[in-house]
């Protein structure tokens, strides 16, 4: 702004000069004519007088000589005084009009002037260099005219890209109630409501884009938030018509089109996923178990050591039916085994009722030979949700042969 107060005062001074200048020189030129005129004509009529008595016998030569010159000499002491006074008057008055005129300027421009506009003017025409002075550049100009809607929107906008959902809410906000509740806004402030609380659905969501629908049905980023709202409720279908009405109304080279076109293609794989998920017969049910350390091996054993547990039949096979691979560091774990672990696809956990459950701790990673080792002997598959085995013992055997 120093800018600004510069020039005004330049101008002040130059507005000042066409004025006074021109007045102070034909004042001072017509106070001395006149001054001077009335000096002389006195002057005229003493001198004059002067000779009368000179011819009158009153006053001899010398005395004659003696009063002109003490006449001249009075007229030359009464100009000099009148210039003198002159000038202090012609001092004053210049000093008095430049103290008065640029305070009685400042005065009516603080009343009357924009000095905010001015001040914004300059602001708005500065590029900024990021998102953030953006950000607050707008904060400030919807401070200055909090009744710009248009403010209040761009403001969300940059609020939504900053990644600051609650705060671009309540700028939607007052943009929708200085604005006139535009479909494009109301949409937007649904937008940030639900990213704000956690993808989580409210009436007031419901409200909203009811109400920017019934104005807009093509309203772009509502139709967008209830897609993503159906998608992420599983409801796929309803996300892609959501979707497909939006892409309906998008030009060609809208450059949102791929990531609306992705966003279907995903829905769709859900939905054929789905559909195969119930076509395919239910796979059986696994083992839960608790897999744990016995106090007394507490010091024993190291975090790194390899723990694999692992479920075999109680009538059958020797080798396991399935298993899974633990630390030490790990324990205790609760683990599932299920046919998508068996080591071998002829052999799975669903084929056999009664099932041994063992855990062994091997330094070595050998799922065959270990240190230590738990069993929970056999007992109907389903007898119970959740079974457990405790490693207690030292392992005397291999996976084949130890029974």
């Amino acid at each position: 702004m120093i800018e600004f107060w510069i020039s005004a005062g330049l101008l002040c001074l130059i507005a000042m000069g066409f004025l006074l200048l021109p007045s102070l020189r034909r004042n001072r030129a017509r106070a001395e004519e006149d001054r001077t005129a009335v000096n002389v004509a006195l002057y005229e009529e003493r001198v004059q007088a002067l000779e009368e008595q000179h011819q009158a016998g009153v006053l001899d030569e010398p005395g004659l000589q003696t009063a002109q010159d003490e006449a001249a000499r009075e007229l030359l002491a009464d100009t000099d005084g009148d210039a003198g006074r002159q000038r202090v008057r012609g001092r004053v008055v210049p000093m008095l009009a430049a103290v008065c005129v640029p305070v009685l300027g400042l005065l009516l421009y603080a009343k009357f002037g924009a000095i905010g506009a001015v001040e914004q003017a300059r602001t708005a025409a500065e590029a900024p260099g990021t998102i953030e002075q953006i950000t607050a550049r707008l904060e400030r100009a919807v401070r200055e005219r909090p009744e710009s809607s248009q403010g209040w929107y761009f403001l969300g906008r940059t609020l939504i890209a900053e990644g600051r959902a609650a705060d671009a809410a309540k700028a939607f906000q007052r943009a929708a109630e200085t604005g006139g509740r535009a479909p494009a806004v109301l949409g937007l402030w649904a937008q940030a409501l639900y990213f704000a609380g956690d993808k989580q659905w409210s009436p007031q969501l419901d409200a909203l884009t009811d109400e920017a629908l019934a104005a807009d049905p093509s309203e772009a980023s509502t139709l967008g938030l209830l897609g993503i709202h159906a998608f992420d409720e599983r409801r796929y279908a309803d996300a892609i018509g959501f979707w497909e009405k939006l892409l309906a109304i998008m030009p060609a080279g809208e450059p949102s089109r791929q990531g609306i076109e992705r966003s279907i293609a995903m829905a769709k794989a859900q939905m054929d996923q789905r559909s195969n998920a119930q076509d395919a017969p239910t796979p059986a049910k696994g083992i839960r178990l608790r897999v744990a350390l016995a106090d007394a091996l507490q010091q024993q054993v190291r975090p790194n050591d390899a723990v694999f547990v692992f479920a075999r039949a109680v009538d059958g096979p020797p080798m396991p039916l399935a298993v899974k691979r633990l630390r030490v560091a790990d324990l205790p774990a609760e683990v599932s085994l299920s046919d998508t672990d068996a080591m071998m696809p002829e052999l799975t956990l669903s084929a056999f009722e009664k099932v041994e459950l063992v855990a062994r701790i091997s330094r070595a990673g050998d799922a065959q030979h270990g240190e230590w080792i738990g069993r929970e002997q056999g007992a109907p598959r389903a007898e119970q949700a959740l079974r457990e085995v405790v490693i207690d013992a030292l392992d005397k055997g291999a996976s084949g042969n130890e029974r």
